[in-house]
C-alpha cells in the first residue's frame, strides 16, 4: 500500500506553493472585482443621467400643459364674467335636456322590477 500509483503520478506542492497560488488568485478576483464595480459604477451612472433627462422632459411638459390650461380657464372665466346670463342659460338648458333624457330612458323600460 505504500506503493499507491497515485502518489507517485501526482507531484507534491509545497504549503508554500499553494499559498502562492491562492493569493494569486485571490488578487486576481480582486481585479475582476474591481472591473465589475467599474463597469457597474458607468452603467448606474448612464441610467441616473438618462432617468434625469426623462424628468426634465416631463416636467418641461407638465409646466407647458399647466400653463395652457391656466391660460384657457382664464378665458373661460372672463366669458363666464361677461356672460353670467348666457351660461346660467346653458346650464338650464343642459338640466332640462338631462332629465328629458332620463324620462325618455325610464318609460323605455318595462314597468317590472322598479324601485318605487
Amino acid at each position: 500500500m505504500a506503493d499507491d500509483p497515485n502518489e507517485s503520478a501526482a507531484p507534491r506542492v509545497t504549503q508554500r506553493e499553494a499559498q502562492e497560488a491562492l493569493e494569486k488568485q485571490v488578487a486576481q478576483l480582486k481585479r475582476e472585482i474591481g472591473k465589475i464595480n467599474r463597469t457597474l459604477a458607468e452603467r448606474a451612472e448612464e441610467a441616473v443621467e438618462e432617468a434625469n433627462g426623462w424628468y426634465d422632459s416631463a416636467t418641461e411638459r407638465a409646466s407647458r400643459t399647466a400653463q395652457a390650461l391656466r391660460s384657457r380657464a382664464q378665458s373661460v372665466s372672463g366669458v363666464v364674467h361677461d356672460n353670467p346670463g348666457t351660461v346660467s342659460s346653458a346650464f338650464i338648458l343642459g338640466g332640462a335636456a338631462g332629465l328629458l333624457l332620463g324620462l325618455a330612458l325610464g318609460a323605455s323600460e318595462p314597468r317590472r322590477e322598479r324601485w318605487f
